[in-house]
């Protein structure tokens, strides 16, 4: 299948014609291709591999657990070896989902499922950086079946938020009750359960051919976690409304993650039993419903896309009408059709709320690419009230939302740490902003951490590829670390740019 580039700029520049003049002078076959891929040479203001490099090592950063012999974001130390104890399960590793020391596993989850789809669609475009983003995804999967080891029982969450947030300590210090939370057939969970049954489905695929026996446990484990999901129906966050809310509250209630999670099994086993329950179940659960936010808790769209993939490519043509649906979302992006919604911030950041908006950036990009490639496989287009919209046309509208993150906004900032010259150095995150263990072997106590937390000093370590919550409806971003709206970084707004920033990496040559 042809990427094409999306640039704006075909000029030839200086940078282009030392390339042809390489390409004559030199045996490198790699560079020479690179160049001929594109028949109108094109020059990237950003250096997206690079970006993707950082995207995929933040997860580093992000590791509970005992910590491997490789890992590469040095300053952070083993955490939580204890986890799971208060149950007598063994609950070590996984995620801390942003700036603190709580594995939720909601989140958790749904980041799990975002990377292995960038994975899956755009894995075999990553060349070096493929191995990281797979061990990021069995970092994430080797905890989610400790967590589902139980039938009919899913282990949600490890800590006690309120406690953990009145605390301002490092994960590697952390002496706050590791309070244990689950769902089970008495206090059911359908949408933590159905987004971890997506996550362990979307990873089977991921390692369907580097590790099938995993591959085989994880589909295993995924399709018994669906069958809890469906057969003991329920919000998560009634049950244990006072531990994950105001946090992770399942808002909109969980329709959207059982459809989710059947289009991901059915995508994994080509189980026509799943395709079943789709046709069946679909409406009820959602399918045409006009919401057009894709993130944790919402995951209407995102199933949207990937069922008419199926559609698409595989010609399936009882999910048709999933075509209509994906195409309402993209609709609702493009400003001046019929059916636009979307809002944009003065220098052009597609903005949907004020607490962590980065992340609607991220996956609306990475869906937006995603899209494209299925569209242009089929040979289809988006009809907006007579507008038609190319898969051209999404890929431009995604490289100026990541382009706008790397930097081409009006405080010309780089959204993610360690990316550019100019980027936030006090994000809301404990590790990053206290001195390492290295650095100060000796315990800081839960509020000791307080005095640094609102200070102006700049974060001592570096969390390279964080992608912080971003700026304001008016593009102002103060970089205060007591702003967790804006500068707190989070693993699920990490996981589908990593899709993103491999296409343009890609389509600009530079993998």
């Amino acid at each position: 299948m042809a990427l094409y580039p999306v640039s704006a700029s075909s000029s030839f520049s200086s940078s282009s014609t030392l390339l042809i003049l390489l390409c004559f002078f030199t045996s490198s076959l790699l560079l020479c291709n690179a160049f001929q891929h594109h028949h109108h040479p094109r020059v990237a203001r950003h250096n997206y591999r690079d970006a993707l490099t950082k995207s995929i090592l933040f997860f580093e950063g992000q590791r509970s657990g005992r910590l491997p012999s490789n890992q590469r974001m040095t300053w952070r130390r083993d955490s939580g070896l204890s986890d799971g104890a208060a149950m007598h399960v063994d609950l070590v590793g996984g995620y801390y989902d942003a700036g603190d020391n709580v594995k939720f596993g909601f989140p958790m989850a749904f980041t799990t499922t975002m990377l292995s789809w960038s994975v899956i669609e755009f894995g075999g475009l990553m060349k070096g950086e493929l191995q990281h983003a797979k061990e990021a995804i069995r970092w994430a999967t080797d905890y989610l079946l400790k967590a589902t080891v139980h039938p009919d029982t899913i282990y949600v969450q490890v800590g006690d938020a309120n406690k953990d947030h009145a605390c301002w300590e490092r994960p590697e210090d952390m002496d706050t009750s590791r309070s244990v939370f689950k769902v089970d057939r008495n206090t059911p969970g359908s949408d933590v359960a159905a987004e971890t049954a997506a996550a362990l489905a979307a990873a089977s695929v991921v390692f369907r051919r580097s590790d099938p026996t995993y591959s085989k446990l994880l589909i295993r484990r995924a399709i018994r976690v669906f069958q809890f999901a469906d057969r003991y129906r329920g919000a998560y966050s009634n049950g244990l409304k006072n531990y994950v809310c105001p946090f992770y509250c399942s808002y909109s209630g969980y329709q959207d993650e059982l459809l989710w999670g059947a289009a991901w099994l059915h995508k994994a086993t080509r189980n026509p039993t799943f395709l079943s329950y789709i046709q069946v179940n679909g409406q009820t659960l959602g399918a045409d419903d006009s919401d057009n936010t894709f993130g944790w808790d919402n995951k209407h769209v995102g199933a949207r896309i990937l069922l008419s993939k199926a559609f698409l490519l595989q010609k399936v043509q009882s999910l048709h009408d999933y075509k209509g649906h994906a195409d309402n979302f993209i609709c609702s992006l493009i400003p001046g059709t019929p059916f636009s919604q979307a809002q944009y911030t003065p220098g052009g950041l597609l903005f949907k709320m004020s607490d962590s908006n980065m992340q609607y950036v991220t996956s609306t990009s990475f869906l937006l690419v995603t899209y494209a490639k299925y569209l242009t496989s089929a040979h289809k287009v988006v009809n907006c009230g007579g507008t038609i919209i190319t898969p051209k046309r999404l890929r431009v509208i995604a490289k100026k939302q990541v382009d706008y993150l790397l930097g081409d906004n009006p405080l010309k900032m780089s959204y993610m740490v360690g990316y550019g010259p100019r980027y936030p150095q006090r994000i809301h995150h404990r590790g990053s902003s206290l001195p390492s263990i290295a650095k100060h072997p000796a315990k800081i106590q839960c509020s000791a951490g307080f005095n640094i937390m609102h200070s102006q000093s700049p974060n001592p370590n570096i969390l390279v590829g964080a992608v912080v919550g971003g700026p304001d409806q008016h593009d102002r971003f103060p970089d205060q670390r007591s702003d967790f709206e804006q500068s707190e970084p989070s693993t699920y707004t990490n996981a589908p740019l990593v899709g993103a920033l491999t296409y343009l990496a890609h389509s600009f040559g530079q993998l």
